[in-house]
């Protein structure tokens, strides 16, 4: 087994560490969740911290790790008796991305229990974690299945496993540590609210902290043993101090006053639901305990907010999680005055935020994988080529959206000619539904129907590995012709592994929607330009309650550009968006080309997502030789790999051109007006995107 990281040569991230030592303090307050970019130590101080919890004391032969003074009575091992047990190191188990649900929650062997009657088990990665770590590296990208699993896990301390009729409970519980980069795409609300405290990690900018990240990694890399030998002495306080403080936990008192901040904190920040309370309870209990302290201040509350409301606070999908700072002190002020049951004694001057880190020597933070960028090329090219949108981009009846606005110089080659700044997003609304048609094998989700491990049953197979989920009316359709020849006796039916039959289910796919979006002059209006990024955030939300990647590309001037490659982060989708200037010609074949192609590297990298292309224009193609009937062949292309697609009609005004009609029949796609799009409109009412198929009946 490989040396881990010491988890006190971390460099820095003083947040995440304390939220880490709470847990080992106290593991009901829930777990940590850890959001940042790639590199800044996230997954290296969660594998370092299994080296410092305490050992557990579990029932000698036991899979459950049952302890021996009180054993699980439902135990699948068991009974136990009470009595002396064996001492091991906590565990920590990774949970992997991709991982099965016969994985996560075990497996039950149905032919055993069919034939035999026998509850044959083999333990899952539940079993492994109970009264240890559960960790989740990319936590965001878990598939929903197991995602549910890991909630009744979490909300009962059981893990049941039903095939059947048959059942297996056992205990599982466990501290939950997950791990995401944000820009990945956000986790459900459910799972968020499950995780105890959340933290924010990022790079550090200074340079001699960075310089020390390096200089411990490569020492680390060079010598794993030697490092960690040079930082024992350090790892043992701390783990000295992590016993010591469990100790003390029973002895902390939570005072009148304290509660009352922390009701007080948890109303003013408007959360939902009660956990909130709870969990601040529990932090703020064993902040004072690893302060080495019997009574809870009006400190440990502060820092407690800090590390368990950010996450619980957000409203919608695109709220960043944060907390105001200023208003959490105006609350505890209100709220606080003198705990009628605290000491006189000061605070630590360690206190919560400087008691919480581990015994330092030098500079600290965690090994790093170098500078990091969060930049991505969303940037838009002011220069273009040719004459900008002014008098090409007007329609009749006298619609301002194409008009030259203050500032735009309207002449050929000038830099940045026709740009106008980024308008704000109208409200949000919630949107119809558009699906992909047909039946597909992607990712769980919840948009369009598809083959999947989960949902209403439609027939049975033959199973392909391991059986997941039994079809029992086949399988016993299968075996009864035989039972004659199988010297059949008893009641039992005599059941064989050919017999066995694999439940086909039918459920709802996660695709990848595509917005290729018109930022030329004609949708400069203000006004129409405001809807029309209303209309995409609405479709974004969907997209994120849908589960589904998404992408952006937008066009202008002489030229298309990739926003936003395909991402599951709808949250940085909105961001582009947001930002999204407009003005220049309207480049309309550029866009689709562009559009075809990454749908073309996508399709390498994920083939089993369909893609479903949302095309948000007026219909206009100007700028180039031939420009409308190029960007007729580019649409051409997408009905030709009958790629599912609509087209969301911006135009306005009393007179209208119907030119992305027409662009919706060059796709084989469907056209939808922004009134139309709205849940609730009674203009029309669109279901599923048709694809050139239906175009060409």
């Amino acid at each position: 087994m490989s040396t881990p990281f010491p988890f006190t040569a971390v460099v820095g991230q003083d947040d995440l560490r304390l939220a880490l030592l709470l847990n080992a303090v106290s593991p009901a307050v829930g777990g940590v969740l850890v959001r940042g970019e790639k590199g800044t130590a996230k997954s290296t101080a969660v594998r370092a911290l299994s080296a410092l919890m305490p050992e557990v004391d579990v029932v000698a032969g036991c899979r459950f790790s049952c302890a021996p003074g009180s054993p699980d009575p439902a135990c699948p091992d068991g009974p136990h008796e009470v009595g002396p047990g064996v001492r091991r190191p906590a565990r920590m188990v990774e949970l992997p991305v991709g991982a099965s649900e016969d994985r996560l929650v075990g497996a039950l062997d149905i032919e055993r229990a069919l034939a035999e009657g026998v509850k044959a088990f083999e333990p899952g990665l539940l079993a492994d974690a109970h009264r240890g770590i559960l960790y989740v590296d990319e936590v965001n990208l878990l598939h929903d299945h197991l995602v549910d699993l890991l909630l009744d896990a979490a909300a009962m301390g059981a893990s049941y496993v039903e095939r059947e009729g048959v059942s297996v409970r056992h205990a599982a519980r466990f501290l939950l540590v997950g791990t995401m980069n944000p820009e990945e795409g956000e986790l459900r609300p459910q799972l968020l609210d499950r995780f105890g405290l959340t933290v924010e990690v990022a790079a550090s900018r200074e340079p001699d902290q960075r310089v020390e990240v390096v200089r411990r990694r490569l020492a680390y890399d060079d010598d794993p043993e030697g490092f960690a030998a040079r930082w024992a002495d350090e790892e043992s306080a701390v783990r000295a101090r992590i016993v010591a403080a469990r100790e003390l936990l029973p002895s902390v008192r939570l005072g009148d006053g304290a509660l009352r901040q922390i009701a007080a904190t948890c109303a003013a920040f408007e959360v939902d639901g009660m956990r909130a309370d709870i969990v601040m309870a529990r932090t703020a209990t064993a902040l004072a305990a690893w302060d080495g302290r019997t009574d809870v201040l009006a400190e440990d509350v502060r820092q407690a907010a800090l590390l368990a409301l950010p996450h619980r606070r957000r409203r919608n999908p695109f709220d960043a999680p944060g907390l105001d700072e200023d208003k959490l002190d105006e609350t505890l002020e209100e709220f606080g005055g003198r705990n009628e049951d605290e000491g006189d004694d000061d605070p630590d001057p360690d206190g919560p935020g400087g008691g919480g880190q581990p015994p330092e020597n030098g500079p600290q933070d965690g090994p790093q994988d170098g500078p990091q960028d969060g930049s991505q090329d969303g940037s838009q090219d002011g220069s273009r080529n040719g004459p900008q949108d002014g008098a090409d981009g007007s329609e009749p009846g006298g619609d301002e959206a194409a008009r030259p606005q203050a500032g735009e110089s309207g002449q050929p080659g000038a830099s940045g000619a026709g740009e106008q700044q980024a308008v704000r997003a109208g409200e949000p609304f919630r949107t119809k539904v558009l699906s992909v048609p047909g039946l597909g094998e992607g990712a769980a989700g919840r948009r369009s129907r598809a083959r999947t491990e989960h949902g209403r049953t439609t027939g049975a197979r033959r199973p392909r590995g391991a059986l997941t989920k039994l079809h029992l009316a086949a399988t016993v359709q299968a075996a009864a012709p035989h039972q004659r020849a199988r010297g059949r006796s008893g009641r039992g039916l005599v059941v064989r592994r050919d017999d066995l039959r694999q439940a086909t289910r039918e459920g709802r796919e996660g695709n990848l929607v595509l917005f290729v979006v018109d930022a030329s002059g004609s949708m400069a209006a203000r006004q129409r330009m405001s809807a029309v990024k209303g209309a995409v955030l609405s479709l974004l939300l969907d997209a994120y309650q849908r589960r589904d990647k998404v992408g952006l590309v937008t066009f202008r001037g002489s030229a298309a550009e990739v926003a936003l490659p395909p991402t599951s982060s709808v949250d940085a989708a909105a961001v582009r968006l947001e930002s999204l200037p407009t003005g220049g010609r309207t480049p309309l074949a550029a866009g689709l080309l562009k559009a075809h192609d990454v749908l073309r590297v996508e399709r390498l990298r994920d083939p089993a997502r369909r893609p479903l292309v949302v095309v948000v224009t007026d219909g206009r193609a100007t700028g180039g030789p031939e420009p409308v009937a190029l960007a007729g062949r580019a649409a051409r292309l997408f009905a030709a790999d009958e790629v599912a697609s609509v087209v969301v009609d911006c135009e306005s005004g009393p007179v209208r051109l119907g030119l992305a009609g027409q662009l919706a029949g060059e796709l084989g796609g469907t056209p939808v007006t922004l009134d139309e799009l709205r849940a609730d409109s009674i203009a029309g009412l669109v279901r599923d995107v048709q694809s050139s198929n239906r175009r060409a009946a």
